[in-house]
């Protein structure tokens, strides 16, 4: 039993990250200053987009992206059903319809193949998650969006620091969007961002990010159109700089953490290990296994967090939620959605993982099964 719970994810604060907010704390400007333009400006360089729109959390930044893209009551998004929910929530409060689209079982990824056919007068985006952090086929996903003239905005929340055939997750699509939550690739400790090459998206969300206000001719501060106040600090800012300093340190350590999982799990017949495809380079945000008998999922969690795992659940399918349940999608199902929610299992992958912390959560998996047998 190790001296401490392990859990599933985890920031990384340094002394340098704390020096930066102080400096901050200790400036004229707590809010609206000029820490955000400069975390901005270095968030597009890293990503290689134009733009970026820093908001006060990765929820915020895909309401602001559906309002950019001009989605309506009516519309039709195609979505994964494997995220979480507020990628749905958001659509629902435009009242924009979610048209769930069955996952591959390899990435967990949505299934590109199956797009198409989902693919109606109403639809007007298609919203991909790179789950867990490795890239969903958007080659494929952007060629059928061309033909039938869809916005695509991409979900690289899991994917910061990570590729897709050589250019960074983040860049893949019309509109990209981010989360600095503490268990994300790096943290502002509540946060998101929007990422875009099309000055018309970016103008947009600057606006609306704060109350729809911009300035006239005159230079004088004009509501143009209603909008929230979505912004981040310049405190938030300051972590967020200062932690995307050390994100390729972070990376690297998360792949580091993936390759010991599999060097030392590679032996049990009784789960099914996550992979990489090629072209992609994930950035590991989770490592998630699957169970071959998925009567093992809930008894295999409950047995690593009673031994201080920090074992978790990514993710019920949206449309199972309770809320879904009762509001259209009752009855509804997707094969290979379904058998993956009932298998799948979280477990920890963050930045301060060590080896010996990986062979302690072997054993408890190995424990369980001698147990069984």
């Amino acid at each position: 039993m190790p001296n401490k719970k392990i859990p599933y994810g985890r920031q990384s604060i340094s002394r340098a990250d704390i020096s930066e907010v102080v400096k901050v704390l200790k400036s004229d400007w707590l809010t609206q200053g000029p820490k955000v333009s400069e975390f901005e400006k270095a968030l597009a360089s890293y990503v290689g987009v134009k733009y970026a729109v820093a908001v006060t959390n990765g929820t915020a930044a895909l309401h602001l992206a559906y309002l950019a893209a001009g989605l309506s009551k009516g519309d039709e998004v195609i979505v994964t059903p494997n995220t979480f929910a507020s990628v749905v929530n958001m659509l629902v409060i435009l009242g924009v319809k979610p048209v769930f689209c069955d996952i591959r079982l390899d990435t967990y990824n949505l299934d590109e193949s199956k797009i198409e056919a989902l693919i109606t007068k109403r639809t007007k985006a298609i919203a991909p998650l790179h789950f867990a952090g490795q890239a969903a086929e958007m080659d494929k996903i952007k060629k059928i969006a061309g033909k039938n003239k869809l916005t695509v905005i991409e979900d690289a929340c899991h994917g910061l620091g990570g590729k897709y055939r050589g250019r960074k997750i983040g860049s893949l699509a019309d509109m990209g969007i981010l989360s600095f939550h503490p268990v994300k690739p790096i943290t502002t400790g509540e946060g998101g961002a929007i990422l875009t090459d099309n000055y018309e998206y970016y103008k947009k969300l600057v606006r609306l990010r704060s109350h729809g206000i911009t300035k006239d001719k005159q230079g004088k501060n004009v509501m143009t159109e209603l909008g929230y106040n979505y912004r981040l600090t310049d405190i938030q800012a300051a972590l967020g700089l200062s932690q995307l300093a050390r994100l390729d340190k972070f990376a690297k350590k998360r792949r580091q953490v993936a390759k010991w999982y599999q060097e030392e799990l590679k032996d049990f017949q009784e789960i099914i290990l996550p992979l990489e495809l090629p072209g992609n380079r994930s950035a590991w945000h989770l490592y998630v296994i699957r169970v071959k008998k998925s009567t093992d999922r809930d008894k295999l969690m409950a047995h690593l967090i009673k031994h201080g795992v920090g074992a978790n659940f990514h993710y019920p399918a949206v449309y199972a939620h309770p809320y879904y349940r009762q509001r259209g999608f009752r009855n509804f199902k997707l094969k290979n959605e379904d058998l993956y929610r009932q298998s799948c299992l979280t477990l920890p992958c963050q930045t301060k993982l060590t080896k010996a912390e990986i062979i302690y959560i072997k054993k408890v998996i190995k424990k369980y099964y001698e147990k069984l047998y």
